[in-house]
């Protein structure tokens, strides 16, 4: 089954749990061997008496890698759902580690929220000395200081199908992602009882959709009624929105794997609060409902129901050289030269969203998955309107060798004064890595560099072998007249 599901391209997850239930012989082995803190009935629908492994202890860690290994990753599981790792014992989280092993005698409560930190240490650490070839992800329920190592990703747990809930979303994200930890998600509508038949839930899923769009993990889950979720399940109508933002979601992989390499290399956040890139904006520190995804792009969810449009703020940018341009509408390339509070549409098959003047947004060619072609050509969109740059990084995306300097960055700048894009020196290889590249330079005015969709014309077209290269951008379209809102 793996290795059909791998030829049709698709990763597997499995959801592996910290408990133990009664009555196997691995049950009886770790029981014998002290792996276990308590025994304890789990959140109401599993039975009594499951046991809790000690994953504070060095030895009981290794121990349950060692069996996701032999039943799970020598098959080829590719990443690990790691479900209730807080973990979830109905309120008894003082009793159920109070453990000589961990503190003394002390009250549990005292090192409870380390469990996550170590349970995922476990599968880190097991699997990278299984293999430097398949890199680890670890989806967790809960998260502690430090636990971005073990290659987590959080998401916000089994929040409720609702407006209320799906509002709360961006300011928990963006809260956590403000502790330094960079990749975070949710339940895309929901995780409890959505139903795909019902208009007002096929409103809210769409929403929540656009939202997930722009998170560092883009992701659906959930209970449905009846058990259907495939953006077919929705109707027409929000079968067409739901496939055009993931089509959206794999054209911004350069971009968005760009960053990927920025947190790793340089300990980047992808999804930022307003006061991490506008530090001086009292306003922006208290922007709850708003966020950069990466240094180009400020997403703008619709969070209420039946809304068509939202009020928005819009930091001053920083660096302004061209008075005439303080953000760009991504939907439009329309320049909007003010700060402060505006209204925007947001008719149902969009969501308010923007980019920075002096930006450069790589964007791939259509695909249908990761690594179904190179990617290639790109499309560098440019926003003029001030100096910019990015850098764009490539490896080969499934193992550690990165670590070893299999990388390569392309390194990537915009002067305003002179209209000059310049693609610099290659720095660094990898095995496959693309010699020779096409860039497609699109300087973004009104209707023209806009969408999601591909640009028919380029400006420029650029065979690029590694070495730098500067052009002038066409003053036809970096300066054509275009609308700006008063």
């Amino acid at each position: 089954m793996i290795e059909k599901l791998h030829a049709d391209h698709f990763h597997l997850m499995i959801s592996v749990w910290p408990f133990f239930r009664p009555g196997s012989d691995t049950y009886a082995d770790s029981e014998g061997r002290g792996f276990f803190i308590d025994k304890t009935k789990v959140a109401g629908f599993h039975p009594a008496g499951q046991a809790l492994y000690d994953a504070f202890s060095p030895k009981a860690r290794q121990y349950y890698w060692r069996l996701m290994d032999e039943g799970l990753f020598k098959l080829g599981v590719d990443a690990w759902w790691l479900d209730t790792d807080e973990p979830e014992t109905e309120g008894r989280e003082t009793n159920i580690l109070r453990t000589s092993k961990v503190n003394g005698n002390e009250n549990g409560a005292a090192v409870a929220n380390l469990y996550p930190l170590l349970t995922t240490t476990a599968v880190y650490n097991g699997q990278r000395s299984e293999s430097q070839e398949k890199r680890v992800f670890i989806l967790s329920r809960s998260a502690y200081a430090g636990s971005q190592r073990n290659a987590t990703a959080v998401w916000s747990g089994d929040v409720n199908s609702d407006w209320v809930f799906f509002k709360r979303q961006i300011p928990a994200g963006l809260n956590y992602s403000l502790s330094g930890l960079p990749y975070w998600t949710t339940d895309i509508g929901g995780f409890v009882s959505g139903n795909p038949e019902d208009p007002k839930y096929r409103e809210l899923f769409v929403r929540w959709f656009e939202f997930g769009t722009f998170c560092p993990i883009f992701r659906v889950h959930g209970t449905r009624n009846p058990d259907q979720n495939e953006l077919w399940s929705y109707g027409p109508e929000a079968q067409q929105i739901l496939v055009s933002f993931d089509r959206l979601r794999y054209r911004l992989l350069p971009y968005i794997y760009s960053l990927a390499g920025m947190i790793t290399h340089q300990n980047y956040t992808p999804m930022r609060a307003l006061a991490m890139d506008f530090r001086n904006d009292v306003r922006a520190a208290n922007i709850a409902d708003q966020f950069m995804l990466g240094p180009a792009m400020m997403v703008a969810p619709i969070t209420e129901a039946e809304a068509r449009s939202r009020r928005v703020y819009l930091p001053e940018t920083s660096a302004k050289a061209d008075a005439s341009v303080n953000w760009f509408d991504f939907w439009t390339g329309e320049r909007l030269r003010q700060s402060g509070d505006m209204t925007a549409d947001a008719l149902l098959n969009r969501i308010p969203l923007y980019v920075r003047p002096g930006s450069i947004l790589p964007l791939g060619p259509e695909e249908e998955w990761a690594t179904e072609r190179p990617v290639d050509p790109i499309e560098l969109r440019v926003y003029t309107g001030a100096n910019g740059a990015f850098t764009l990084y490539e490896d080969e995306g499934e193992n550690y060798h990165y670590e070893r300097g299999a990388y390569a960055t392309i390194p990537m700048s915009y002067d305003e004064r002179s209209s000059t894009l310049t693609i610099g020196d290659r720095q660094g290889s990898f095995p496959g890595m693309l010699e020779n590249r096409t860039f497609r330079v699109v300087v973004v005015t009104t209707r023209r560099g806009v969408g999601m969709g591909t640009t028919e014309t380029a400006d420029q077209i650029i065979r690029y072998q590694g070495k730098s290269i500067s052009l002038k951008v066409l003053e036809r379209a970096a300066h054509q007249a275009t609308a700006s809102r008063p």
